[in-house]
C-alpha cells in the first residue's frame, strides 16, 4: 500500500476547521471542529468546499476520503451562525471550491466518507453525497431538520428515496428519529459498519488505496461517469456512451498495460493516461 506523495504534487493549502493530508493519492480530508461536535459554521462550509475543490482539481488525487476528528462526525449544522444564511438563500461559496453537497454538476474523483459518534442532518447529506459510507457500530443518525421547522435541503430528499428506496427514506425523513448503524446498513445508507471510529477509517482507507493503487484513474472516471449519467438523464443516455467510451479506454497506455499486466500476470502499474 503505498503511502507516499506523488512528486509533483502540489502544497496542500491549510484550513482553519478542515485537515487535509496526502497519503499517496488519497487526499485524507478531516472535519476538525471537535469542541463544536463538528457542527458547521459559515467558515467549516468554506473550507470543506475548498478541500472538495482540490479533491477534483489536483491530478495526483485518485481518491478522497472524509472523516472527523473528535467523537462525533458531525452534529449537524451550527444554526446561530449559518441560519441567516440560509433565511437570506445566500451561502457563498468560495471561488476555488465546490458545493460542499456535491451538488453542483458533475464529479470525477470517488469520495469515501466515514462516521461515528453523532452524524446528524448535515452528516447524512454528507454520506449520500459520496460514493461509499462506512460507519463506527455506534453511531447515531437523525435527520432532523423537521423537528426544527425546516427541511433537508442538501440532497436527502433526492439521495436518501434513491438509495433506501420510499418507505425507508420516508421513515426516517418525516419523523426526524434517530436511528442506528445496523438500520444504516439495511437500508444502504452505508454499506459497512466497523467495530470503532479508527476501524471504520482503516476500512475506508484500504478501499481508497485499492481504488488508488489497482484501478485505472481514466477507467475510474469513466465508471463514475457512466453511473452519473444514468441516474441523471437515464438508462438510454448511458447506454449509448458505453461502447464510445470503452473504445476511447482501449487507446490509452493504461489499457495497454492492463493487458500486458494479464498476460505477465503480474499487478498493472497505472499512469492515468
Amino acid at each position: 500500500m503505498a503511502n507516499t506523495p506523488p512528486d509533483n504534487a502540489p502544497v496542500l493549502p491549510a484550513l482553519d476547521t478542515v485537515t487535509l493530508e496526502r497519503d499517496g493519492h488519497v487526499l485524507l480530508i478531516g472535519l476538525n471542529r471537535p469542541h463544536k461536535r463538528n457542527a458547521f459554521n459559515q467558515a467549516m462550509l468554506t473550507d470543506l468546499a475548498r478541500a472538495y475543490g482540490l479533491l477534483e482539481s489536483d491530478a495526483s488525487v485518485r481518491v478522497g476520503v472524509l472523516f472527523a476528528h473528535g467523537d462525533h462526525f458531525t452534529g449537524g449544522l451550527d444554526l446561530v451562525d449559518v441560519g441567516p444564511n440560509i433565511a437570506s438563500g445566500d451561502l457563498p461559496l468560495p471561488a476555488d471550491g465546490r458545493d460542499p453537497w456535491r451538488l453542483d454538476g458533475s464529479w470525477t474523483t470517488p469520495l469515501i466518507a466515514v462516521a461515528h459518534g453523532w452524524c446528524m442532518t448535515l452528516g447524512i447529506e454528507l454520506l449520500l453525497a459520496a460514493d461509499v459510507r462506512i460507519a463506527a457500530t455506534g453511531t447515531r443518525f437523525a435527520q432532523l431538520e423537521v423537528q426544527r421547522g425546516i427541511y433537508p435541503f442538501g440532497g436527502a430528499t433526492l439521495r436518501l428515496p434513491r438509495e433506501a428506496g420510499w418507505g425507508n427514506a420516508m421513515r426516517w425523513l418525516l419523523t426526524g428519529d434517530e436511528f442506528d448503524a445496523a438500520e444504516a446498513h439495511r437500508i444502504g445508507l452505508v454499506q459497512e459498519v466497523a467495530d470503532d471510529a479508527a476501524a471504520a477509517l482503516t476500512v475506508a482507507r484500504e478501499i481508497a488505496h485499492t481504488i488508488a493503487g489497482r484501478a485505472a484513474p481514466l477507467a475510474v472516471r469513466a465508471t463514475l461517469a457512466s453511473a452519473h449519467l444514468a441516474r441523471d438523464r437515464g438508462d438510454a443516455a448511458a447506454i449509448e456512451r458505453l461502447r464510445p467510451e470503452v473504445a476511447a479506454l482501449f487507446a490509452t497506455a493504461d489499457a495497454a498495460e492492463g493487458v500486458r499486466s494479464f498476460i505477465e500476470r503480474r499487478q498493472a502499474q497505472f499512469q492515468g493516461r
